[in-house]
């Protein structure tokens, strides 16, 4: 999206192989283009499911909730969050994988909630030794967008291959829990525990050791992400018509807001949001949801 004085900010969705759906919600390329005289693009990203981003050689800062701005590594790892995180974005193209709580079981294979609400340099934890080829593999890529997807397709179905199995009770536990949270009509942990058929107990530990939080949290976050989906592909709307059915009423929204956010709605409202606004419209024309942790686990055919 581009106008006269402010910054070309193109994101590119590539939906990944049907055998990997059920693992990651999508490859994603960023192109930012800065104004002449400025540094960054800034903007603020909601809470969502893990993320690992190949910066290369593109410059970009971050911070998760009230933390102050830091320079990111070359591969940054995001574990699910619950605040959105401050970013800054210089010029360039990076790209990155998001993973479904199942692919971070699976891909990962440590706890969650070990990395929720952080971002970690991958070359610094030995988690994360097995895509540091991959994130070398892209640096020395000629930047062709279509090789680049199939190089990080490869990987990921290379790593899926090569990675542990999982219990597959523990399997089908996470990709149903994962189901539920995106369905609108379940409303409490009691729903959750029913659906799973597991004690309230169980829910937990398989929550914060798959999905980084617990599952109250969790409920309430896949609320305010549907409230504000609408909105964010809908500019036109107003708040109170964007609200989800399970809120009360606009105060109880607005509590959320400020959890998950930082901030009100107005003064997001007025915040200018380039990467955000492409993000949501490229992501929703090429697999259907505006964002990340509202898509269902082993989705269909983007459409």
């Amino acid at each position: 999206m581009r106008n006269r004085a402010g910054p070309a900010i193109k994101v590119h969705f590539v939906a990944p192989p049907p055998p990997l759906r059920a693992y990651v919600t999508a490859l994603y390329r960023t192109q930012v283009t800065c104004p002449p005289g400025t540094a960054w693009v800034e903007d603020w990203l909601h809470p969502e499911w893990a993320n690992l981003r190949f910066l290369g050689a593109a410059r970009a800062e971050a911070g998760i909730g009230a933390e102050a701005l830091q320079p990111c590594p070359a591969l940054a790892v995001t574990g699910p969050t619950s605040r959105a995180i401050r970013v800054r974005l210089g010029p360039g193209h990076s790209w990155g994988i998001g993973l479904l709580p199942l692919g971070w079981a699976r891909l990962i294979g440590a706890p969650a909630d070990a990395y929720a609400d952080r971002i970690v340099d991958a070359k610094a934890d030995p988690v994360f030794a097995p895509w540091l080829p991959l994130a070398a593999a892209l640096a020395a890529s000629d930047g062709e967008a279509e090789r680049e997807a199939a190089l990080i397709s490869a990987h990921l179905a290379r790593l899926l291959a090569e990675a542990t199995p999982i219990d597959p009770a523990q399997e089908t536990a996470i990709g149903a829990l994962n189901a539920a949270l995106v369905d609108p009509e379940v409303a409490s942990v009691a729903d959750l525990a029913s659906r799973l058929g597991m004690t309230v107990r169980s829910l937990e530990r398989l929550s914060y050791r798959a999905f980084g939080f617990a599952p109250k949290l969790l409920i309430r976050r896949q609320r305010f992400l549907r409230s504000l989906a609408r909105v964010m592909l809908d500019p036109a709307l107003t708040w109170l018509g964007a609200l989800d059915s399970r809120y009360h009423d606009q105060p109880h929204f607005v509590r959320d807001f400020r959890r998950f956010m930082g901030m009100s709605p107005s003064a997001y409202a007025r915040a200018d949001k380039p990467l955000l606004r492409a993000a949501a419209q490229a992501r929703a024309a090429t697999l259907g949801e505006a964002v990340q942790a509202l898509h269902a686990p082993g989705a269909a055919e983007p459409g």
